[in-house]
């Protein structure tokens, strides 16, 4: 027996309050390995895709979005879409996340640049040696190779 017939009856049954719930069900029957696929993604990963939907937006000292952005203010934007909360300044930013080794680092950690002690810029890394950022006044939010070894790596907790 087909399991297409089953799901009207899933769904009269579940009542309208929970026909979508019955339909989420009867479709990851329908379509095995459908559940893994549309597990959540972290909020580095929501964080990542939403600084890459700014591509364009113009760069402007001390802006947080939605239009504009500085490097601060398009990881504050981006993780907040995400569901995390950050400090404004790259600097702050650093000090709010777990500090990871450049192997461990992940598509959606935070890339900070620094001369010395002190953090001077942030983007969000989206693999093979790239991030998203705001660049500087001038530019706009764009993916672009990380320039230096002068760099730390911060997971947002």
């Amino acid at each position: 027996m087909s399991a297409m017939p089953r799901i009207p009856a899933l769904i009269s049954r579940a009542g309208a309050a929970s026909a979508v719930t019955a339909a989420t069900l009867a479709a990851t029957v329908l379509v095995p390995g459908l559940a893994p696929a549309a597990q959540a993604a972290t909020a580095g990963e929501q964080a990542l895709k939403v600084a890459a939907a700014k591509q364009g937006s113009p760069y402007q000292y001390g802006a947080t979005g939605p239009d504009r952005f500085d490097c601060s203010g398009l990881t504050l934007y981006s993780f907040k879409k995400a569901g995390k909360t950050l400090p404004r300044t790259a600097a702050s930013q650093y000090n709010a996340t777990r500090h990871l080794s450049g192997s461990s680092r992940q598509a959606g950690d935070l890339v900070f640049f620094h001369s010395g002690s002190n953090v001077y810029h942030v983007g969000i890394y989206a693999g093979n040696n790239k991030i998203w950022h705001a660049p500087k006044p001038g530019t706009s939010v764009r993916l672009e190779k990380i320039w230096t070894n002068s760099v730390w790596y911060g997971r947002v907790k």
